[in-house]
């Protein structure tokens, strides 16, 4: 079995992270701007046009695929840090391809989850580590939503006390991050990042000879 452990995929984190501060941290405004999206709502009276009602479709519609690539970016620039902190860019930020297959996979997982958790929590979690690396496969190796969902079973196979170590880890890393005036997210949120990557790496790396 590969050797997997939540500290040395922190550590990577930070390690990584060292490299290159103020290049995450902005990569990591970038991507809050990006995701947030801000707000658009019409107008509290009863009067709604319908003119009103299209645009804030149209607007939730775009900010929307604005979110998704905003994702796909991000998995896409950490999967290059982690080869390779100095020859990352914030170009790397724009990987539209494959859109539609991020898209269905997202849908597939959240579907798997929601259905897990409505089966008395334990289900949920269990799914939702096995296919927590659904994004980084069909982002990496461009694979189909459900051979995806397949890979990311294989991956993980053997390893859900570790990943779930690894998510404890990090939701504490930035809870501190968040005490901290909100000004530690700028370094908990991209270490975690990392050492997630580095997570998915480590698993494929050592899932050759697995079985699901």
């Amino acid at each position: 079995m590969n050797t997997f452990s939540p500290g040395a995929m922190i550590r990577f984190g930070w390690e990584t992270f060292t490299k290159r501060p103020w290049f995450f941290i902005g990569v990591f405004l970038i991507i809050s701007i990006l995701s947030s999206g801000g707000s658009f709502r019409t107008n509290d009276s009863a009067d709604v046009t319908s003119g009103a009602v299209a645009l804030f479709v149209v607007v939730a519609a775009v900010l929307a695929v604005i979110q998704v690539l905003a994702k796909m970016g991000s998995i896409h620039l950490v999967l290059k840090a982690h080869d390779s902190a100095e020859s990352a860019t914030f170009g790397d930020l724009w990987a539209p391809h494959p859109f539609w297959k991020f898209v269905g996979g997202s849908i597939l997982v959240g579907i798997i989850v929601i259905v897990g958790f409505i089966l008395v929590i334990v289900p949920g979690i269990i799914w939702a580590l096995r296919y927590l690396f659904v994004p980084y496969l069909i982002i990496e190796r461009k694979l189909a939503p459900f051979a995806a969902l397949k890979e990311s079973a294989r991956i993980t196979y053997g390893y859900k006390w570790q990943l779930l170590g690894l998510l404890g880890l990090i939701v504490l890393i930035n809870i501190l991050g968040a005490v901290l005036l909100l000004v530690g997210l700028l370094v908990s949120i991209p270490v975690s990042s990392l050492a997630m990557v580095h997570a998915y790496r480590t698993l494929s790396a050592g899932a050759g000879t697995q079985t699901a």
